[in-house]
């Protein structure tokens, strides 16, 4: 059984990117803030959907390398052309925005970044609003794949146990 935290720890750094943006006012290091927080959730959802596979997850921040093991270890993970297309870019997000104080991003490259994150957050199923496809007998379905003990606490939770499992479910 993976680890849904790390699912719920990725949503966490997206909203915290999208409340950070509205800060900007010229100020870099707000945007590279929001910069860092939109690789994280990339970061952390690609491992999470790896660690649901059973893959030891690497001590890595690498975006292409985190694509190149969902690929070749059957990752559920749905990867959006803008995440493979910008996964280099999202990568400088990471050190550059934490260690380059000369590092200038564009305002309108981060927003764009932040709306590409959301449509990676919502092919994934990573939302606080319950999928519409979780009908209560999907979820009967579902509960038959968790362990018995287990207590579903929000409609994030149900959505991330629908993304992992929802191709066993078909």
């Amino acid at each position: 059984m993976c680890d849904i935290r790390f699912f719920k720890s990725a949503r966490h750094c997206y909203d915290v990117a999208a409340k950070l943006i509205k800060y900007y006012e010229q100020d870099k290091l707000y945007l590279n803030d929001v910069a860092y927080n939109l690789h994280q959730c990339v970061e952390k959802t690609l491992k999470a959907f790896l660690e649901c596979k059973g893959v030891t997850i690497p001590q890595t921040h690498s975006i292409h390398k985190l694509i190149a093991m969902s690929k070749n270890n059957g990752s559920v993970a749905v990867i959006t052309n803008w995440i493979e297309q910008n996964q280099y870019e999202i990568e400088t997000w990471e050190s550059d925005t934490r260690y380059n104080f000369d590092m200038s991003l564009e305002f309108e490259r981060i927003q764009v970044g932040l709306q590409e994150v959301k449509t990676f957050l919502d092919k994934n199923h990573l939302s606080y609003i319950l999928n519409p496809e979780l009908t209560d007998k999907v979820k009967d379905k579902l509960r038959t794949r968790l362990p018995g003990d287990l207590i579903i606490r929000d409609d994030l939770e149900w959505n991330c146990y629908y993304s992992i499992f929802k191709k066993q479910l078909e």
